[in-house]
């Protein structure tokens, strides 16, 4: 991965609002959650949940799929893996060590189904 998108990454993250929506989304799994309920979940206003979603978005750390009148929000597991393998590459200083990539990998992808814990 290329340092640009970590810190586009990295930057998504770095507001209070941004970092909890994309905990929640972790937490909830790969079905996603809609944006009503993310608002709800964490109290944040409509207006300013499109804001950040948006910004999580262009970061490539989450997706969104229309489902009827719903638009549905997911974390994008690849890119958090990505960004978590870039920030723990060479760690260790070249020592062996247990590697965090993959730490989180989505389910079998039934809906519904939470992330495989680390």
């Amino acid at each position: 991965m290329e340092t640009g998108p970590v810190i586009a990454a990295l930057a998504a993250l770095a507001q209070e609002s941004r970092l909890a929506i994309f905990r929640h989304l972790v937490q909830v799994g790969p079905a996603g959650s809609a944006a009503s309920k993310i608002g709800e979940a964490l109290a944040i206003a409509p207006s300013s949940l499109s804001f950040h979603m948006k910004e999580l978005s262009h970061a490539g750390l989450v997706t969104s799929r229309q489902e009827g009148r719903f638009v549905i929000y997911a974390a994008d597991y690849s890119r958090m893996n990505e960004v978590l393998r870039f920030l723990t590459d060479n760690c260790c200083g070249g020592n062996p060590c247990t590697p965090v990539a993959a730490c989180c990998e989505p389910s079998s992808g039934i809906a519904g189904a939470a992330a495989k814990p680390c």
